[in-house]
């Protein structure tokens, strides 16, 4: 679990440092500055997604898990943890809910989050989570500064998702198999590309109800 905590405690780091940044940053900055992180996590998200072999897997995966998702009403559970946390620390920012779900959903669909977590959890080694610890860490400077304290609190959603991965590593080995981590890491891809579209503003895209299409991909790719 020492990658994972490590992991959670740079994002709410990153996330303070981001705070103090962005109280002092005139609002055109912050404007810019949001757009250019949208941009960059479009191509991030664009990067992954064509990284898979296989298109029509993935859009399967993408429907029936968009789907199950609205089905289960995700983002909207997701969202009202956030309201619930924003009500619980009495925090001001309008951007709390927003901050929250897109820097959680960004930190959890990879892939550097299942083969870290299992190496963790097996053998001890979290030398990946530690590098994912710097990229997040960095990644919540940026968000915080521009979407508020709600970002801090993803570290929430990263120790509970890649603790349970790291506890469960044992039984979970199977996901380090590449099928299954190419199919993951081109769906976690489209699910990032919909946080950058979100950022920009382009169109509001339920990203948490898309969330059991990695499940699928995953069944997919192992079946």
């Amino acid at each position: 679990m020492k990658g994972t905590l490590v992991n959670s405690g740079s994002i709410i780091v990153g996330s303070l440092i981001g705070l103090s940044v962005g109280s002092r940053m005139p609002e055109r900055f912050k404007k810019i500055l949001m757009q250019t992180l949208g941009l960059a996590v479009i191509v991030i998200g664009l990067q992954m997604a064509l990284s898979g072999r296989e298109i029509l897997p993935v859009v399967g995966c993408l429907l029936l898990g968009s789907l199950t998702g609205e089905l289960l009403k995700i983002e909207d559970r997701v969202e009202r943890l956030g309201g619930w946390l924003k009500a619980r620390f009495r925090s001001g920012s309008s951007t709390f809910v927003e901050g929250f779900v897109s820097a959680s959903i960004l930190y959890i669909s990879g892939a550097l989050v299942i083969v870290g977590a299992i190496q963790d959890g097996t053998v001890g080694d979290a030398s990946t989570l530690y590098l994912k610890a710097m990229l997040d860490g960095v990644a919540s400077i940026a968000f915080a500064s521009t979407l508020g304290v709600g970002v801090a609190f993803s570290a929430i959603s990263v120790l509970v998702v890649q603790g349970a991965i790291t506890l469960l590593a044992s039984q979970l080995l199977f996901l380090q198999d590449p099928r299954v981590l190419g199919a993951i890491t081109a769906t976690g891809g489209v699910l990032i590309l919909a946080i950058g579209i979100n950022i920009l503003e382009l169109k509001k895209i339920p990203v948490g109800n898309l969330l059991p299409s990695l499940a699928y991909a995953v069944l997919w790719a192992a079946v």
